[in-house]
């Protein structure tokens, strides 16, 4: 059985063979153990904190496998992005062109630097084993992303009212990316991935320092720039679809390295606030109920995996000793359960 819960020092080694495998590196799992550590640290720390607005805080999330102990995945969340310094994006912006005299009026899209997602919550740090990354293993992806959203819904206090994810953006299959080549690169001269991690996320000073301040118009970047404005890189179509799944729409902003979709919701309008029920626990299990994610532990010793569940809140939540164990609960405790998926703007 897979269940999620926050990460600690003594994931140290499966964290960092993690981070050596996750491809772009993330900034939540870095691949020098030190730093691995003192984010891990901050993780704790986080968790245990009595909280009443966000702030600095980090919360590391691991997916484990319950029969084997490993590790197969990552995801986190950042409570205020840019907290000590303004996160970056591109805004895309419509200008309007016109001249009387010559009959024109144009409409013209044109990035602008902006810090306007600065203090809000982010998603972010998300990597699954390349073993579960399929559609016979879409229930584990769904877990360990949407865990995050059950999270925040179930801990108001430690979030914003409004939650954004930013996505990885089209690269090839060396990792180059056509955006950066064609703006990035002219300002740092620097390749890529170099570049990617060392923007600690994109809340660096030297982004405001070196990246234009004038609105870059789109028209005017090449051709293959100007397709992957907005789109999600192929790897990432599963983790992508989930956010849509959840609730996430595309706002105006991309990255402003690899042009990367970022993916916006208000928590009360999420799938993990708008479908989450409070069922009591009972000895049993569902052979044929619907999948849910089932969570407990609160804000300090949160915990979630996928179980079937039958009939109503009423009926309560019926888990096996194995479900139980993971979730560290007992008979007529309380967990709190959404439902795994939704389709046609209904949950299942």
């Amino acid at each position: 059985m897979l269940f999620v819960r926050p990460a600690r020092l003594s994931d140290l080694d499966e964290l960092e063979r993690m981070a050596r495998a996750a491809l772009p590196v993330l900034h939540s799992l870095p691949r020098d153990r030190r730093a691995l550590e003192t984010r891990v640290a901050l993780s704790e720390d986080s968790f245990r904190a009595e909280v009443e607005f966000p702030g600095e805080e980090f919360y590391l999330f691991v997916l484990e496998d319950a029969q084997t102990g490993r590790l197969l995945g990552t995801s986190s969340i950042v409570a205020s992005a840019g907290y000590s310094e303004p996160f970056y994006a591109f805004r895309n912006d419509a200008l309007i062109h016109a001249s009387r005299e010559l009959k024109v009026n144009r409409k013209i899209h044109a990035l602008t630097m902006s810090h306007e997602l600065t203090g809000k919550s982010r998603l972010t740090g998300f990597y699954i084993d390349p073993s579960l990354r399929d559609e016979a293993n879409d229930a584990a992806a769904h877990l360990l992303s949407r865990a995050r959203m059950i999270y925040i819904a179930a801990n108001r206090k430690r979030f914003t009212s409004e939650v954004f994810s930013l996505m990885l953006g089209v690269t090839d299959d060396a990792g180059a990316s056509p955006f950066w080549d064609a703006v990035g690169r002219k300002f740092f001269g620097r390749d890529f991935e170099q570049v990617e991690s060392e923007s600690g996320g994109r809340s660096r000073t030297f982004i405001a320092e070196v990246m234009p301040s004038y609105p870059l118009y789109v028209p005017l970047l090449p051709g293959d720039a100007q397709r992957v404005l907005g789109e999600p890189n192929e790897g990432t179509l599963l983790t992508y679809d989930i956010h849509l799944e959840e609730g996430f729409e595309p706002d105006r902003f991309v990255d402003i390295f690899d042009a990367g979709p970022v993916l916006t919701i208000a928590v009360d309008k999420s799938a993990s606030a708008s479908s989450s029920e409070l069922r009591t626990v009972r000895d049993g299990a569902s052979e044929n109920g619907t999948p849910y994610i089932v969570a407990a532990g609160g804000a300090h010793e949160f915990r979630c995996i996928v179980a079937g569940l039958a009939g109503t809140r009423a009926d309560g939540a019926a888990l096996s000793a194995a479900a139980r164990a993971a979730l560290g609960v007992e008979d007529k405790d309380t967990v709190r359960c959404v439902p795994l998926h939704q389709a046609s703007g209904e949950l299942q």
